[in-house]
């Protein structure tokens, strides 16, 4: 018998899949094999596609043509909630929950245990939500609101969700965008376990060292079609970037002479009961600071406090000598202080207006002749920041929500440079983007602090924070354990402060 007869056939199965939104075609004749125990990753930039097949196979959109198999049969996914009901599971990047209800009522929503009288049985399903955030190795409180919580424990909870409808296709959309190198592993753990189980697993990552340490086979697709696919085993991680992109990707993280001017932003002995104790530290002009830690130790808890977002209990903050106002984020931009956000939809961008409105919000005042906006200095704003990062826009008009992620990203950077910031906070600033818009956000992230802008970068992502930083700032349960220099901030270093193995440094 030939190999291929031997081989099982695909649980999952996109043949010849195209699809189309008015003008722009999103896939031409993809073709995706997804087996019975093997974990397989979806590899291309922002708006090659990846989105729409992941949409396609939850039941979202339909294809135009094509045929998918399920089991060996065809079906017609016309719904999420049927995709479900054939045993598909999609974790979505950008988590979707009911922020007033609790972690297992979000884990369990349309699915929960009943009680006789067809009740809700609440002791149950908290019991079996604990349970699972327990093999996802999280101690999160199944019965705590959903509203307030991290990316991270969000994301958590819609993998927990997956992991409860015994699904065996389980699509993960940027499922580690979030997490820090210790979560990620651990949800590594959760997937090899559920391919030893017979399950497929699609697995859609920015992060090439994830897709080669979790995946036993890689598709490519650029501009909507199928490149290439190969085990992960025959193809370089140089190779794979090439046929992604369409071109060599080269220095990820520019060379730059660490800043050494006056100190730009001076924190003192910052408190917050329950988020961080006692945070002293400075940014000078020109200077790349790292804040690394593991999800929870209140990195972005401390980000939120220093810009006003989030009120303090204790302690200073000051930029260029300025005292800045507690809890006071207006005070905080007139002082020149600026926030790029975790959460780039939520806190980021006001997703249904255009893509030139959201380019001036920050800075309404200048865009405004007695009290009313003008739509040409919007677009004149929208058009030097879309022009210098690069971003890829149809039209300024357009609604945010219509970019892709990675120039959503860009977009909201443009936002807050736009305010001539002398100090600038950027936090995970590229969560859920490709490499070649990695790139792109690090060249500018350097130019900008070349230029003397003082930066304080927070970043999940461990090899970014040491390739940026000129220095590395590492906090443990809201403590700050370590101040190294780049010569001295290793992966090794970084991780035992982030544990808490040493003390300050």
């Amino acid at each position: 018998m030939a190999e291929a007869e031997r081989a099982p056939r695909p649980l999952l199965e996109l043949c010849h899949i195209t699809k189309s939104f008015q003008a722009v075609q999103a896939l031409r004749g993809v073709s995706l094999a997804l087996p019975a125990g093997e974990v397989h990753a979806l590899a291309g930039e922002n708006g090659a596609g990846k989105s729409t097949v992941v949409r396609i196979i939850g039941g979202e959109h339909q294809p135009d043509s094509g045929v998918i198999v399920l089991r060996g049969e065809p079906v017609r996914l016309s719904s999420p909630l049927q995709a479900r009901r054939h045993g598909i599971a999609v974790i979505h990047q950008e988590p979707v929950q009911f922020p007033d209800l609790s972690a297992a009522e979000n884990v369990f929503m349309g699915r929960q245990p009943l009680r006789a009288g067809r009740r809700i049985d609440r002791e149950a399903m908290n019991r079996r939500a604990a349970e699972l955030f327990e093999r996802l190795g999280v101690p999160l409180d199944p019965t705590r609101p959903t509203r307030g919580l991290s990316i991270a424990d969000q994301q958590i909870i819609e993998i927990a969700k997956a992991l409860s409808g015994k699904a065996d296709v389980i699509v993960m959309d940027e499922p580690t965008a979030a997490l820090s190198a210790v979560e990620a592993e651990r949800l590594f753990t959760v997937a090899r376990g559920l391919a030893g189980q017979g399950a497929a697993l699609l697995f859609i990552s920015h992060r090439l060292e994830e897709v080669y340490a979790l995946c036993d086979r890689v598709t490519v697709l650029r501009d909507g079609a199928l490149v290439t696919s190969a085990s992960t085993g025959e193809i370089d991680r140089d190779t794979l970037v090439r046929r992604m992109v369409g071109r060599a990707v080269d220095h990820l993280f520019p060379e730059r002479e660490p800043g050494s001017g006056p100190e730009a932003l001076v924190v003192r002995g910052l408190n917050r009961a329950g988020a961080f104790h006692d945070v002293s530290f400075t940014v000078r002009s020109g200077e790349i600071v790292g804040l690394a830690g593991l999800v929870g130790s209140g990195r972005s808890e401390l980000a939120r406090a220093i810009f006003g977002v989030d009120g303090r209990d204790s302690g200073t903050v000051m930029v260029n000598g300025v005292l800045l106002p507690a809890a006071n984020p207006r005070g905080a931009i007139d002082r020149g202080l600026a926030l790029v956000p975790e959460d780039r939809r939520e806190q980021g961008l006001v997703p249904e207006l255009s893509i030139e409105r959201n380019a001036s919000l920050a800075r309404l005042g200048a865009v405004s002749r007695h009290g009313i906006v003008s739509r040409s200095s919007e677009r004149a704003t929208a058009r030097r920041w879309g022009e210098r990062l690069r971003m890829t826009v149809g039209r300024f008009t357009d609604a945010a929500a219509t970019l892709s992620g990675g120039n959503q990203q860009k977009l909201v950077l443009g936002k807050w440079l736009a305010t001539e910031p002398s100090v600038l906070i950027v936090d995970e600033p590229t969560r859920g983007i490709d490499i070649a818009a990695k790139v792109e956000v690090h060249s500018e992230l350097s130019r900008l602090a070349a230029e003397g802008l003082a930066v304080l970068l927070i970043s999940s992502e461990l090899p970014e924070v040491l390739g940026m930083a000129d220095r590395v700032l590492v906090m443990h349960e809201g403590r700050i354990t370590a101040d190294l220099p780049r010569e001295r901030a290793t992966e090794e270093t970084v991780m035992r402060a982030a544990t808490g193995t040493v003390d300050a440094a």
